[in-house]
């Protein structure tokens, strides 16, 4: 395999969650694939490597910025690796069958429907393709959730405590994945869960941590009409991290094969 196009070892988010992916998918050369919330290419660079020019890989994502990033990574390199702009809920019909799909972080961005854009896209994979995609799943970050909604019921926070319950009990399980594959008539169905550790010091490191703003403390924000009241919340518990940490997201991978 070409190193440049190796799982990035400096990602501390997208390339353990790609493990986990490359940990059940069986990909080899011709292989067509359809790579979904692509971000940033991890792991659709790796991919193409993989099924070199007899196979094709169309990564999509939503956000224009990751497409762009992707294809100036990308440059006039691997000519059937395409980055496109697209929404993985709303692809159109006339899309290709392909060998393999794949979705790296993306299970979670399939709300609010979950089950049925998971049936939508089952709609491109061959008879005897596979399925492998990864997520955080129930149970990520629980030990900081607590934490947050013991310090709303001090605080008599009852709206914002309400707000948060709804948002926890939506996040996806990895039970739940297992289960809407087998009633969507999967073969072969797989699913794994893996504790990552995720590190932070106190006050701005916290509050600004990549991994922890992008979707995970973004969604106690939103829990406040108040913004000034949440950001005076998030303050208090960003000096008391001791009291939540360590903190564990738990890599899911699902998996499952289309009947022949």
């Amino acid at each position: 395999m070409n190193s440049n196009w190796a799982l990035p070892k400096n990602d501390p988010w997208s390339t353990p969650f790609a493990e986990s992916l490359l940990g059940h998918l069986e990909i080899q050369k011709g292989h067509h694939v359809l790579d979904i919330a692509s971000g940033g290419g991890i792991p659709a660079f790796y991919l193409a490597d993989q099924v070199g020019p007899e196979g094709s890989i169309l990564a999509v994502d939503i956000h224009q910025s990751q497409v762009l990033r992707s294809r100036s990574v990308q440059g006039n390199q691997l000519p059937w690796l395409r980055f496109e702009i697209g929404d993985m809920r709303f692809l159109p019909d006339n899309l290709p069958k392909v060998d393999r799909i794949t979705g790296n972080l993306s299970f979670m961005f399939f709300r609010p429907k979950r089950f049925e854009a998971l049936q939508n896209l089952l709609r491109f994979l061959k008879p005897g393709g596979q399925i492998v995609l990864t997520f955080p799943s129930l149970g990520t970050f629980d030990s900081l959730w607590n934490y947050v909604e013991k310090e709303m019921m001090v605080r008599n926070l009852n709206e914002e405590k309400n707000a948060l319950n709804e948002y926890i009990l939506e996040r996806p399980s990895a039970s739940q994945a297992r289960k809407w594959l087998q009633e969507l008539g999967m073969e072969r169905v797989s699913v794994s869960e893996h504790p990552l550790e995720i590190f932070t010091g106190s006050g701005s490191e916290f509050l600004e941590h990549p991994l922890l703003r992008g979707g995970f403390l973004d969604d106690v924000y939103e829990c406040f009409q108040n913004q000034d009241l949440a950001n005076d919340f998030m303050k208090s518990i960003s000096e008391n991290i001791s009291s939540f940490t360590p903190l564990y997201a738990i890599r899911c991978a699902m998996c499952g094969w289309k009947p022949v």
